[in-house]
C-alpha cells in the first residue's frame, strides 16, 4: 500500500484529518520552478509561509528545538481528532482504534523508510530510548558506551541499570569542532571492550547541533559485534537521511520536535531481529515476543494526538524535505557566520555545514550562558535557553521555517553589542 492509499485509509475512518489549504498549495505551485537553493534564500516564500503559524508577537522564538509549533492546518486537525474522539467515546476506541492505530503505524513507516513491523508510535524520546535500555537484559559486567553530551535523561536510565545490574557505563567526550569523521568514530571505538554490549549515540547532539556520522559509527561497532542505540530526538524531520541505510539497531525520536506533531508523540525503530530479545517495560501477553507492539503497551492514551501524525506528514512533504532541510541549514549559517570570528564569541558548533543543519549554541566570553539568555529575552526580546555543561557554554539557538532573516538579525545585532 502506497502513501496515498495510507491517507486515504485514515480518511475513511471516524477522525480524518485534513490536508494543507488550497493557500498553501497556491504558494508552493507559484514556487515549483525555483530550484532548492533558490527558494532557502528566498525570504518571501518563507514569510508566506511564516502565515501558516500562529506566532506570539511579543518575543522573538528561537528556541524550537523544546518542541516545534504545529502549522494551522495541523492544529486544526488535533483539534478536529479531539472533538470527534470525546464525541464517539468507548465506540470508537472498541470498533476503531485498532484499525487506524495500524494505519498510522504504516504511514509513519513509509515516511521514515522502513517496514511497519519495525515501527510503533511513543510519547517521546525519552520513552523510546529508556524502553530499549530498560529492555536489556543486563548482566553484571556488561558494559554500555555513551557521551557525556547525550540527553541526560537517557544518562539517568543507564546509571539506573548500573545500580540495578551492575553495568558499567563508559562515557566519552565529543569535541566541538572535530577536524573528521574518523576522529568521532575512534573516540567511540577506543571505548569499545569485549564485554561492550550497547552503544548509544546522538544523531543530533541537541545542546550544539552538531551531527554526528551515525552511519559510520555503526558500521565500526557492528565489526566489534557491539549493538547501536540512535537518539534521533533532533534528526527525525530535521534534515534528510534513510533510517534504515544508518545501520542501526534502534532509534528513538519525538515526532513533536522537526515533524511538528502536537506534543505527546515520538516514535521507536527496532531491527526485526532484535525485537524478540527485548523485555516490555510493561506486561503484555497479547502479542507474540517478535511483535515490536508488545513495547507499547501504554494503556488508553492520547490517541488523537497519535492520530494527528498524518497530518504532520502530509504538510511536512508538500513543503518538502530537501526544501525544508535547505532553509534550516541556511538560518543557522546566515547567522553564525556573521559573529563566529568575532572576539568575544564563542560558536560551540561546527562550522561545516554537514555537520550542523538549524541548531547551533553560542556564548558571550564575559558572560554565563544563564546571563546570557536572560539578557536576550529581558533587553532584546528574544528567546533561547541556557546550556552550561559537558564542555558547551551559551545559548541553544533554534529557529524554525518561519524565522526570518530580520530576526536573526536582531540576533545578531544583540550579540556583537553584548560581546
Amino acid at each position: 500500500m502506497d502513501k496515498r492509499q495510507f491517507l486515504k485509509s485514515i480518511t475513511a475512518s471516524s477522525l480524518a484529518f485534513p490536508f494543507a489549504g488550497k493557500e498553501f498549495d497556491r504558494i508552493l505551485t507559484s514556487y515549483e520552478r525555483h530550484s532548492t537553493d533558490e527558494i532557502a534564500q528566498d525570504d518571501d516564500f518563507w514569510r508566506q509561509i511564516r502565515g501558516e503559524y500562529r506566532l506570539k508577537p511579543d518575543s522573538i522564538n528561537l528556541e524550537n528545538g523544546y518542541f516545534c509549533i504545529a502549522p494551522q492546518s495541523t492544529f486544526n486537525a488535533f483539534l478536529k481528532n479531539v472533538a470527534d474522539l470525546n464525541y464517539q467515546g468507548s465506540y470508537y476506541m472498541r470498533t476503531r482504534l485498532a484499525d487506524d492505530k495500524i494505519a498510522v503505524r504504516k504511514l509513519l513507516a513509509n515516511f521514515a523508510g522502513c517496514p511497519f513491523e519495525e515501527i510503533i508510535v511513543t510519547r517521546n524520546t525519552t520513552e523510546s530510548m529508556d524502553t530499549v535500555i530498560a529492555g536489556i537484559d543486563w548482566k553484571a559486567g556488561d558494559e554500555a558506551v555513551m557521551a557525556e553530551q547525550d540527553y541526560g535523561s537517557m544518562l539517568d536510565m543507564f546509571k539506573l541499570q548500573a545500580r540495578r545490574y551492575g553495568i558499567v557505563n563508559k562515557i566519552i567526550s565529543v569535541p566541538n569542532h572535530p577536524t573528521t569523521d574518523d576522529e568521532i568514530v575512534s573516540l567511540y571505538e577506543t571505548a569499545i571492550t569485549p564485554k561492550t554490549r550497547l552503544l548509544m549515540v546522538c544523531h543530533m547532539i541537541n545542546i550544539s547541533g552538531q551531527i554526528l556520522p551515525v552511519k559510520k559509527i555503526c558500521e565500526m561497532a557492528r565489526r566489534h559485534g557491539v549493538e547501536v542505540l540512535v537518539d534521533g530526538a533532533h534528526a527525525f524531520a530535521h534534515f534528510k537521511f534513510d533510517l534504515v541505510d544508518l545501520g542501526c539497531d534502534y532509534y528513538g525520536s519525538s515526532l513533536h520536535k522537526w515533524l511538528s506533531v502536537p506534543i505527546g508523540t515520538g516514535m521507536l525503530y527496532v531491527r526485526k531481529d532484535k525485537i524478540a530479545k527485548l523485555w516490555p517495560i510493561f506486561g503484555d501477553s497479547g502479542y507474540p515476543d517478535d511483535d515490536i507492539r508488545k513495547l507499547n503497551h501504554t494503556g488508553t492514551h492520547p490517541i488523537h494526538t497519535e492520530l494527528t501524525i498524518g497530518a504532520a506528514i502530509e504538510f511536512h512533504q508538500k513543503l518538502g524535505s530537501e526544501r525544508k532541510e535547505a532553509r534550516l541549514r541556511f538560518l543557522q549559517e546566515y547567522w553564525t557566520k556573521q559573529v563566529r570570528d568575532l572576539s568575544g564569541i564563542v560558536v560551540n558548533t561546527p562550522r561545516e555545514s554537514h555537520r550542523a543543519c538549524a541548531i547551533a549554541n553560542v556564548g558571550v566570553t564575559k558572560l554565563k550562558p544563564a546571563e546570557l539568555a536572560k539578557i536576550l529575552l529581558e533587553k532584546y526580546k528574544i528567546w533561547t535557553v541556557a546550556i552550561d555543561y559537558a564542555n558547551i557554554h551559551g545559548c541553544r539557538i533554534t529557529p524554525n521555517v518561519f524565522t526570518t532573516t530580520q530576526e536573526l538579525d536582531a540576533l545578531v545585532k544583540a550579540l556583537k553589542e553584548l560581546a
